[in-house]
């Protein structure tokens, strides 16, 4: 796809501030620690991003969905966790209301969201709920004007920062599997609510993850959102507006280990000569070159479709988020092989790609199941 001048001139922008702002120094800080930059979070908010898929009248830019592909590529392109702290609430933080939430829902909390004064996050998964996320146990009972939700979520991206949780809860014990599902907003100061410690995991350091735990929250019915008992087909229409955002993360890294592989194979020389020159690795460039653009054209056509509210959205979602996270691992196991030992080393940024790799066919429904979805597309 060749971009026209507004989308060139967008991906100009979102490149600049990620090599401008996002620097070395801070990705290694946040690699190390973990924690959450509130710098970085209000910059990023000052210049919009924070808000690009929520309409104007919500306090958003209200850009179609190949902008926000391209922010999504740019950033991870530096760094995965620059790209995950402008995806939450243009995905699936802000998706849900933005499908089901009522006018007065959304006056109340996109604005706050696209500012970036509030976080949202999105609670789905639960420990016994993964990929079978129809096996929703947290119970959301009526009393009164309220309902009393009872449950555990996890993995949980950015619940440690949020002030408000989209969660999922069964409302209709006497329905099976995935039905008799609703959808709440709740308050993350709610008495009743905690969290878990935050997790230690293999990469995308910097955005903390952790369980949050409900034990008689009392919320009022007018945070349900959507039709009661009807959450959970709101779900799965939100996480495909999170596979495209995972797709164009997954080419912004794949892309990046490109980037460091060539770099490297022009300088590092062996037997006196440039490694770029031996054939083993040159194929091994090429492969990756192939990789990033298939991955990347993949990713643009979902976004065309989504725009277009093509009934082929969903599964060129699936697609390219299958593509484009497996391309990624593709890349950054030969980033690293291409470096030798030297990937192996924390100084070099492939090591850290790596490790942010492999996040990318795991959440937002792991490969298998984006093999699921388009299966069952094609032979229904």
């Amino acid at each position: 796809m060749i971009l026209d001048r507004k989308h060139a001139l967008q991906q100009k922008l979102f490149r600049e501030f990620a090599e401008t702002e996002f620097t070395k120094e801070l990705q290694d800080e946040l690699d190390e620690t973990g924690e959450f930059n509130w710098d970085m979070h209000k910059k990023m908010a000052r210049y919009g991003f924070m808000g690009v898929k929520i309409p104007e009248e919500y306090g958003g830019a209200g850009a179609d969905s190949l902008t926000y592909v391209l922010m999504d590529e740019e950033f991870a392109r530096q760094d995965a966790v620059l790209a995950i702290y402008a995806n939450t609430s243009n995905s699936l933080g802000g998706g849900p209301l933005l499908l089901a939430g009522s006018e007065s829902q959304k006056k109340e909390y996109l604005p706050q969201v696209a500012s970036g004064e509030k976080i949202l996050v999105f609670g789905l998964t639960e420990p016994g709920a993964g990929s079978d996320a129809g096996g929703t146990t947290t119970t959301a009972i009526p009393d009164g004007d309220d309902f009393i939700i009872n449950g555990r979520k996890c993995f949980i991206s950015g619940a440690p920062m949020a002030d408000w949780i989209i969660i999922y809860a069964k409302t209709d014990l006497s329905q099976k599997g995935s039905r008799g599902i609703s959808m709440f907003i709740v308050d993350m100061h709610a008495d009743g609510v905690s969290l878990g410690a935050p997790e230690k995991k293999m990469g995308i350091n910097g955005y903390p993850t952790s369980d949050v735990v409900f034990e008689d929250v009392r919320v009022p019915k007018a945070n349900l959102i959507g039709p009661l008992n009807k959450g959970f087909q709101y779900a799965m229409k939100t996480l495909d507006g999170g596979r495209l955002g995972v797709a164009a993360m997954s080419v912004g890294v794949a892309q990046g280990c490109l980037d460091e592989a060539v770099k490297y194979a022009k300088e590092r020389k062996q037997f006196g000569r440039r490694i770029a020159d031996f054939q083993g690795v040159s194929f091994m460039i090429a492969e990756m070159q192939a990789d990033v653009e298939a991955a990347r054209q993949l990713t643009y056509h979902a976004a065309t479709l989504k725009d277009q509210n093509s009934p082929q959205a969903g599964m060129a979602c699936s697609i390219a988020k299958y593509f484009a996270a497996e391309a990624a691992n593709r890349c950054a196991y030969k980033a690293v092989q291409i470096h030798g030992g030297y990937g192996y080393i924390k100084e070099y940024r492939v090591e850290r790609l790596y490790r942010d790799a492999r996040i990318m066919s795991i959440f937002e429904g792991t490969s298998q199941i984006q093999e699921v979805v388009i299966a069952n597309n094609l032979l229904k």
